[in-house]
């Protein structure tokens, strides 16, 4: 078992309700035909690492679907994102289509759409 000690590192992910609310309703939103992109500041006083949150509708399918494209979706994410260069919490949300995209391509093609995404997010920042 994993236990939660000094050493053990910290999961970078956002799993609260309130947190996903809280990137809707004061983060700044980027999107694509299949993704949207939330990033909101994090609070002067945390300093813990950048997290990502994973939204899928089940319009994408069943479980396994889902969970395989929020897989997937992290793991591009991560790819493109360096977490030390950014002090911003992100969520990234699933259209529908970003699971043909992915059965298709893969994680090849589910790297591209999140940089592309992503390179908006960062190119322009908007209030």
């Amino acid at each position: 078992m994993s236990g939660s000690g000094p050493g053990t590192p910290r999961r970078r992910r956002l799993s609260r309700s309130g947190d996903f609310k809280r990137a809707y309703r004061e983060g700044t939103s980027k999107s694509t035909r299949y993704l949207v992109l939330y990033r909101f500041d994090r609070s002067a006083d945390d300093e813990s690492d950048v997290r990502l949150g994973v939204s899928v509708s089940k319009k994408l399918g069943d479980a396994v679907t889902r969970n395989r494209v929020k897989r997937v979706l992290k793991e591009a994410f991560w790819n493109q994102v360096d977490p030390e260069a950014v002090d911003q919490d992100f969520v990234l949300v699933a259209r529908t289509g970003i699971g043909d995209v992915i059965e298709k391509e893969g994680l090849v093609g589910a790297e591209r759409c999140v940089a592309e995404v992503v390179e908006m997010g960062s190119s322009k920042r908007s209030t």
